[in-house]
């Protein structure tokens, strides 16, 4: 009867939510019914597909085998077959890796071979949300039901009657680029499993260390490397492979995996402290609480339950990922391998800083400021134990992926709009730190003032990138007081202008004599080989948002300025055959699905014109974001494709990373409401709001008429309301004075 009973609960573990959801929201609408984890995970968006907690060390979910690059997050909608279920998966990235302690049921004989124990499903037979996923698996009708806490995920398997009941841990199995260097499995007893994976691959010394409670005894385990059986109770190798037996007529087994990135012996305490008992229900309802709380940052009127969906999953997608890097009791391995005992602070990995310094990490200084001294402390740890900042940390190893030092737009802004929990003066040391040494073309950048294209490629990238950062150095200095460095960095970050040709009004590679490389041709875009990253010199010409009053004076005026700017919404050419695949997302040469011209859209106000700021915004938001499993136009990227739309639907975008300048574009709601904190709030309405209806007529800020085609950091913490009048017509005079347009 028990087993039965059991057995059940796999069944109703949706009505069970359905009725908590029910009690818990009977007065107000859940924000959870709005969060559709599928969208993304066809096409290119590369989302992870599964069971978290806001910003958790652990992503628990299930594991295709790798196909191409769509298959970075480990799960791509097009596919039938399961590997496994991993602990471990990244979101939206451009590179494959993690898919760490791969655990899959299986029924019948012994077998260690992935084409032998996988199985197929259909998505009919899958349910995702917020910290829940199941499946049922098709071959061996085992129901698979997966949920989380912070540092451990919790999986429950239930078995068909009379079957040959097996479990394998394989690791030797991962994403992408990941592959296993040692591999480690204890049984401790008949219930409990503790081991360890080292891999190298994107990360290319990942150390990771697990614990596996069972929650009813094995019959048998056997221990493998690769397909040889080795033992019954240990094994070190390359690829350790692990089968558990349970005795016929098991009925429901539960696993509960915790990891550390310290110590098996920290992954049972992880256990014990997060998730003691073994009530699935239980950790379903408290991680769709987490996630209900994170969600519930922003409150939107609206009744377009799709654009709804639109949002909340975008939001959703934001908070997967910085991930956290500790055990329960605050300790962590660095990346310089060592370990730090009960730190401070939360430590955080997985920083994809070259996308989110853009819109995502400004965005989270009003969403959830309350984890920004956290994740700087976590930036500040890398410098000590490294010598700079992040670039693109994975999982406490530094990739050194993508062009800038882009962590430093993120720290300052952090600085410069007064966040006090970390050290200051540590935080400018590692700015300059960071920006002064002398490898991917820095040492040619401090001796000529450019990089010569003929030395260093993407060069003209690396360099427009380097000035974006040197702009948010060049902020900090001036904010601390510091005249000589705010002269030497603001002078950096004007370096961009050498790029300039004004004949053809594009940014191009300069060789060693001075000279624009010829030939040009501003679409080609030869991935990885050229004087730009991921994109060509259309995309290129406008990656000056620390100086866009700066960028408008080459042009000569406004109106040539915005002419180009015009252009390239509309302008054609063959990108070459070896075009790089982030070019996606098109209107024109505008390419929405990689990062470097997520701002651009919001460039007209800088020359008056407001209101083609919201036709190119309204375009963007519609066309490029759906609610379908393809409703994403490129890599979601850590969550900063995601963060365009939030902010660019609340109505306004940080164009200047690090000045707390947010630039007005086009509303997609009748109200939202960010919640702050001291119980204030930051109210956006949209009064006439329609699909033609996007043109701001008038504004009012706190009832008073407000002229401006921005609005500051200070006024939206301060709470308030923000008034927009909206019509089919724009008004252009609206933001158009030089008065009223961004300040940088």
């Amino acid at each position: 009867m028990k087993a039965k009973l059991i057995s059940a609960l796999t069944i109703c573990v949706m009505m069970t939510y359905t009725y908590a959801q029910h009690t818990h929201t009977s007065k107000q609408n859940d924000v959870l019914q709005y969060v559709n984890p599928m969208i993304g995970s066809a096409a290119h968006g590369h989302v992870f597909v599964g069971a978290n907690v806001p910003w958790g060390a652990v992503q628990v979910g299930p594991t295709n085998f790798t196909q191409g690059w769509d298959w970075c997050s480990g799960y791509h909608y097009s596919d039938s077959v399961m590997r496994g279920f991993a602990q471990l998966h990244l979101s939206g990235t451009g590179i494959g890796d993690l898919g760490d302690v791969l655990m899959m049921p299986f029924v019948g004989e012994i077998t260690t071979n992935p084409r032998q124990y996988c199985d197929i499903y259909n998505h009919a037979d899958e349910k995702v949300m917020p910290g829940f996923y199941s499946v049922k698996l098709k071959k061996s009708g085992i129901n698979v039901a997966l949920t989380a806490s912070k540092r451990v995920a919790f999986h429950r398997y239930n078995f068909p009657k009379n079957a040959e009941a097996r479990v394998i841990i394989d690791l030797s199995q991962g994403i992408g680029w990941d592959s296993p260097v040692k591999t480690f499995i204890r049984k401790l007893n008949d219930s409990t499993l503790v081991g360890y994976r080292f891999s190298k691959g994107w990360a290319p010394d990942q150390r990771l260390w697990f614990a596996i409670k069972i929650s009813k005894p094995m019959k048998a385990f056997v221990l493998y490397d690769s397909s040889a059986l080795k033992s019954k109770d240990l094994l070190t190798a390359v690829n350790t492979k692990g089968v558990i037996s349970f005795s016929k007529n098991i009925g429901t087994v539960e696993f509960k995996v915790g990891i550390s990135p310290v110590s098996f012996q920290n992954a049972l305490k992880n256990i014990s402290i997060e998730i003691p008992d073994w009530n699935f229900d239980k950790v379903v309802a408290n991680a769709q609480q987490q996630w209900r709380r994170a969600l519930s940052c922003v409150q939107i009127t609206s009744n377009d339950t799709a654009k709804k969906t639109v949002f909340y999953t975008a939001l959703y997608h934001m908070f997967i990922a910085p991930v956290l890097f500790n055990d329960a009791d605050s300790s962590y391995r660095g990346t310089d391998k060592k370990v730090y005992p009960h730190a401070a602070f939360n430590n955080y990995s997985v920083f994809s800083l070259w996308d989110t310094y853009r819109a995502l990490n400004p965005l989270m200084t009003v969403l959830h400021p309350e984890l920004i001294n956290d994740f700087v402390n976590s930036m500040l740890a890398i410098y000590r134990q490294q010598g700079k900042l992040p670039v693109w940390h994975l999982m406490g190893n530094e990739t050194d992926c993508m062009v800038g030092y882009s962590a430093v737009p993120v720290v300052a802004d952090a600085i410069l709009k007064g966040f006090k929990g970390f050290d200051v003066n540590l935080a400018y040391e590692a700015l300059k730190a960071s920006a002064n040494r002398d490898d991917n073309g820095l040492q040619y950048l401090k001796q000529l003032g450019y990089i010569p294209a003929d030395k260093e490629i993407e060069s003209v990238s690396k360099a427009l990138e380097y000035a974006v950062d040197d702009g948010s150095i060049a902020l900090v200095a001036k904010y601390l007081h510091r005249q000589n460095d705010y002269e030497l960095y603001k002078k950096r970050s004007e370096y961009y202008k050498k790029y300039f040709d004004a004949k053809t009004q594009f940014m191009r590679g300069i060789t060693s004599d001075g000279s624009f490389r010829e030939p040009f041709n501003p679409f080609q875009s030869i991935h990885r080989e050229n004087d730009y990253t991921e994109g060509n010199a259309w995309q290129y010409i406008w990656l000056a948002p620390q100086d866009v009053q700066g960028l408008i004076q080459l042009f000569g005026s406004d109106e040539s300025f915005v002419n180009k700017l015009d252009s390239l919404f509309v302008v054609t050419g063959d990108l070459g055959a070896n075009a790089s695949p982030d070019i996606s997302g098109l209107i024109g040469m505008y390419s929405h699905g990689n990062e470097p011209v997520h701002h651009v859209a919001y460039l007209y106000p800088f020359a008056g014109q407001q209101w083609k700021t919201a036709e190119k915004v309204h375009q963007i938001s519609t066309e490029f974001y759906t609610d379908k499993s393809d409703g994403l136009c490129g890599n979601d990227d850590c969550g900063q494709m995601s963060a365009w739309y939030v902010t660019s639907a609340l109505g306004f975008y940080q164009v200047n990373p690090s000045n707390g300048i947010f630039v007005l574009g086009t509303p997609l709601f009748d109200k939202a409401s960010i919640k702050l904190n001291g119980g204030k709030a930051f109210v956006i309405t949209a009064t006439n709001l329609s699909e033609k209806n996007i043109y701001i007529q008038s504004a009012k800020l706190n009832g008073k008429a407000y002229s401006k085609s921005y609005i500051t950091y200070k006024d939206i913490m301060n709470g308030g309301t923000l008034e927009l009048a909206m019509g089919a017509v724009p008004n252009k005079n609206f933001g158009a004075a030089k008065k009223d347009r961004p300040v940088e």
